[in-house]
């Protein structure tokens, strides 16, 4: 009998993050969710059933995530799709703007490097999957002013994840980066205007907003063997935005 593959995803009780989960335990995971807001976290697992379990955390912190981590012996695929956004533009007040980059900075890419450096030990070898979670923002530095923390952090994880797929790939290991474009229903989206998103989907080539289940087959594909040998790599699911 074949055992079954654990999953680890942060900013799994919300949004992208919670898609992606709700996906993995439909492809066969078992799966953990972390996250800072234990509510959420208790409502997300109502949802979820059974295959699901929850570790409160903020993976900013080191000592958070190594106790999230602790009981885990074993991690086949771990999705960093927790992130946060605060506008940081260079019209802000110097104190305010630095207070903003460092939390940006923090939740983006700092609490993606914890995650991936407690993990890698507990990676299944070979076959170990990472895969971050991304923006479009990191290639085109935002759709208006007050980008520059997010813009910058999402860059980075760029650099993490080829980083990360170097030192990982002689040991069977993948790493790979998701860049969305426009997903409707989440956390970073949910408020904007009408008038922003009609003008963000006449842009984009398919004629249609993301969805997270966009995102979370992407991730599927990426864990699976038919991805075995891609590694290193951003793939864009943003409709054709860019090009639009």
């Amino acid at each position: 009998m074949t055992e079954q593959k654990h999953a680890v995803v942060t900013g799994g009780a919300s949004g992208i993050g919670l898609g992606i989960a709700r996906a993995c335990i439909k492809a066969g995971y078992s799966v953990t969710i972390i996250g800072r807001n234990d509510q959420r976290l208790r409502e997300a697992m109502a949802t979820l059933g059974p295959s699901a379990t929850y570790k409160q955390a903020d993976i900013g912190r080191r000592t958070d995530v190594e106790c999230a981590l602790l009981n885990i012996e074993r991690v086949d695929l771990l999705v960093n799709a927790a992130g946060s956004m605060r506008p940081v533009s260079l019209g802000a007040a110097p104190d305010q703007a630095e207070l903003d980059w460092d939390a940006v900075i923090e939740t983006n890419l700092k609490g993606s490097f914890l995650m991936a450096h407690c993990v890698a030990p507990k990676l299944s070898r070979p076959g170990g999957r990472i895969v971050n979670i991304s923006s479009i923002g990191a290639q085109t530095g935002g759709s208006r002013a007050g980008g520059l923390a997010y813009a910058a952090a999402k860059a980075g994880l760029h650099g993490l994840t080829f980083a990360l797929a170097r030192e990982l790939a002689p040991q069977g290991c993948t790493v790979n980066a998701i860049a969305p474009g426009y997903i409707a229903g989440t956390g970073f989206t949910g408020a904007w205007p009408e008038e922003r998103v009609a003008a963000i989907v006449a842009e984009t080539p398919v004629g249609r907003p993301g969805t997270p289940d966009d995102v979370a087959a992407a991730v599927l594909w990426l864990a699976s063997e038919a991805a075995s040998f891609v590694t290193g790599t951003i793939v864009a699911v943003n409709g054709g935005w860019r090009i639009g």
